[in-house]
């Protein structure tokens, strides 16, 4: 490790270079001189001698490039540098030759000159600029102000005549709604007491209604009933009691009833009781009933609203007797079981119906007359909403009229203000434009004279 460390600082002591760069300006040098000796005895001193006018000229064009001044004025800048330095150095050989003594004047005070130029003009030019760029402003705002003056003032002219066309419609309008909004309560009362009417009318057919739908809902499920026992049959239970020689007497009961309901005459045949009085028998006309195919259907969409009174007054007797209940003749047959149903049904239905019939016409009547009402009522329903909307939209257009207004007015104390302030400022700094109007062109010119001002001040 140690024998690392020697050859490194071999190495260090053959191959580095130090450069120490000095200027003999002032008395630093010499006291580095008398401290440290070895700077003299162990080293290889380079006197650099004054740079020839060509380098002093390039080095000025070069670094006065990007100055903020004309173009056709950088070149003669450059030469002015290289003669104030030139100057400079004859009088330092000059101060030498008459007081003894050495003034250096180095590439660096030449360097120091370009940079403290450079540094200065810019200060100076920023400072010039801004005093000169806030009388422009003031005198920019001062011009601004005065055509705003004129502006407004057209401005407040044209608003006036629109103000006061806006306040008359505006009247006018309030007027056309008010007269409007006396039409439209009338029409709402006329239609409120309507509809109240209507609905005293409309509560009395339905309490009709209900009554009706209560006294039937007594005969129709008897009659869902007989319907449904009619569904259970089918042809062959028909044909099971058309072939009955001799049929059970509530079998026979049963079918005269029906043959009364439908309307079918009985035959005349002789009493079997003996006897020369011929009796009627339902029994050869039922077997014909009961050979037709639509028996069962004609069953069903029997008109069961429209019955003959006679009819009804000849089954009533069949209604009240013992061997005619339902059950007595479910034992005989079950063919006759559901057309007794039937039979006891229609007779119920009329019943009923000879109850409810009245009070259907006059609910019919009630309904007539409630459409009646309903349609007038509809009629002055449409109206009021036409005259309803009608008012709306004048309404509508009070408002926009209304807010029209108020912006107009509001434009116009705007305006006035603005005028005002306008007035104001032109007033106070009137005397002022045209001493800032000579202040910024002597900045002006103070600007242009900085390029060389500072240059001598540098």
């Amino acid at each position: 490790m140690a024998e690392l460390f020697q050859y490194f600082v071999q190495q260090c002591r053959a191959n580095l270079h130090m450069v120490l760069c000095m200027s003999p300006v002032g008395d630093a040098f010499r006291e580095r001189l008398r401290k440290f000796p070895s700077l003299v005895t162990c080293t290889t001193i380079d006197w650099f001698s004054a740079w020839p006018e060509d380098a002093l000229k390039n080095v000025a064009t070069e670094f006065l490039s990007d100055v903020n001044v004309p173009d056709e004025m950088k070149a003669p800048l450059s030469d002015m540098c290289v003669a104030m330095h030139s100057s400079v150095h004859k009088l330092s050989s000059r101060f030498l030759s008459e007081a003894r003594r050495h003034f250096y004047v180095t590439p660096t005070s030449y360097l120091e000159l370009i940079s403290s130029y450079k540094d200065l003009l810019k200060k100076k030019q920023n400072e010039v600029m801004t005093v000169r760029k806030r009388y422009e402003v003031g005198l920019e705002k001062l011009v601004v102000t005065e055509q705003s003056v004129a502006t407004m003032q057209e401005e407040l002219t044209a608003l006036q005549p629109e103000l006061e066309k806006a306040t008359v419609e505006t009247e006018a309008a309030m007027v056309t709604i008010a007269a409007e909004t006396v039409e439209a309560d009338k029409i709402k009362e006329v239609v409120a007491k309507d509809e109240a009417f209507a609905a005293e009318r409309a509560a009395e057919a339905k309490a009709i209604k209900d009554e009706c739908e209560e006294e039937l809902s007594v005969a129709i499920p008897m009659l869902e009933a007989a319907l449904e026992a009619l569904n259970t049959l089918t042809k062959a239970d028909v044909t099971e009691v058309k072939a009955m020689k001799n049929p059970p007497s509530g079998v026979k009961l049963v079918m005269e009833a029906v043959c009364i309901l439908k309307g079918i005459k009985p035959d005349m045949v002789k009493d079997p009781k003996g006897g020369l009085k011929k009796v009627p028998d339902y029994w050869g006309p039922s077997q014909k009933l009961l050979g037709d195919t639509s028996f069962l259907p004609s069953l069903h969409e029997y008109d069961k609203d429209n019955m003959d009174p006679k009819i009804i007054k000849a089954i009533k007797p069949f209604i009240a007797m013992p061997e005619f209940e339902p059950e007595v003749i479910l034992k005989a047959s079950k063919a006759a079981y559901g057309l007794c149903c039937w039979a006891r049904a229609m007779e119920a239905y009329d019943r009923v119906a000879k109850v409810v019939a009245p009070k259907k016409a006059r609910l019919a009547e009630a309904e007539a007359e409630y459409n009646v009402l309903m349609d007038g009522l509809n009629e002055k329903r449409a109206k009021l909403q036409e005259v309803e909307d009608k008012l709306q939209a004048l309404n509508d257009k009070l408002e926009a009229m209304q807010a029209k207004k108020v912006q107009l007015e509001n434009d116009v104390v705007m305006c006035e203000k603005k005028l005002e302030r306008a007035e104001k400022l032109i007033g106070g700094l009137g005397g002022e434009k045209e001493r800032w109007k000579e202040v910024a062109a002597e900045l002006a010119v103070d600007y242009a004279n900085l390029t060389g001002d500072v240059l001598i001040c540098a």
